[in-house]
């Protein structure tokens, strides 16, 4: 396979960035995802594509929940800082300001367009990744704005 056109064939895909937060007593985790997508109207059900190897994925799995925020264009800092891994950037929530969902706890960013919480249904190992489905249980309008995509943020996905 021709290395090079498959990763600027893969870029062209468009991406929405989204944070994935999850929460157990006090302990909090976050993680930017670029993979998120609603598979089902009836019921509300999305697919969310998480990294393998996160302590954001893990506590994901050991709760069976997690918010899905999404990002404001002009938060690419905010996502940048969440694409972090937790060995470099271990309280990602110290500088950034969230409250408990009403179903889940787990953070709704501040600053958000809008957050779903969500329950996991199944989920199928994807490569380095874990395909979670999800059953949306409830939903938060935050504010007015347009999303954040990886094109406008400048992020490549490795492809």
């Amino acid at each position: 396979m021709d290395e090079t056109a498959k990763k600027q064939v893969l870029r062209l895909f468009s991406y929405g960035l989204y944070a994935v937060t999850a929460r157990e007593g006090e302990q909090t985790a976050a993680m930017t995802v670029n993979w998120a997508t609603q598979v089902s109207f009836a019921p509300p059900l999305i697919a969310v594509s998480m990294e393998r190897e996160s302590r954001t994925r893990a506590l994901v799995m050991r709760t069976g929940v997690f918010a899905l925020c999404v990002f404001a264009a002009e938060q690419r800092e905010l996502a940048g800082l969440l694409g972090r891994h937790s060995t470099n950037v271990p309280d990602k929530f110290a500088s950034v300001a969230w409250s408990p969902g009403s179903a889940t706890g787990c953070p709704l960013i501040a600053e958000t367009l809008g957050a779903l919480e969500c329950r996991i249904v199944n989920t199928l190992e994807a490569g380095d990744s874990v395909l979670v489905l999800a059953a949306v249980i409830e939903a938060h309008t935050l504010r007015d704005g347009g999303p954040l995509t990886m094109q406008a943020a400048r992020f490549k996905h490795a492809g």
